[in-house]
């Protein structure tokens, strides 16, 4: 995830404490769907995939007004 952009991403960590937790939550939900992906029922994957995807395009709007 973002890594072309991987320093922008190590200082937003350090110093943004909204983009750290969400890069925490995205983990979280990444490490769900990627453990239990196939328990999960495809209503309840598809509502975690969703979730990561939007935190992930929260945590680009803010990479993105970091780097501009």
């Amino acid at each position: 995830m973002f890594e072309d952009q991987l320093q922008a991403v190590k200082e937003l960590l350090e110093t943004d404490e909204q983009f750290r937790d969400l890069h925490d939550k995205y983990q979280t939900i990444k490490t769900k769907v990627d453990t239990s992906g196939r328990t999960l029922d495809k209503f309840n994957l598809d509502k975690l995939k969703k979730e990561k995807l939007l935190l992930k395009d929260k945590m680009a709007t803010i990479l993105n007004q970091h780097t501009a």
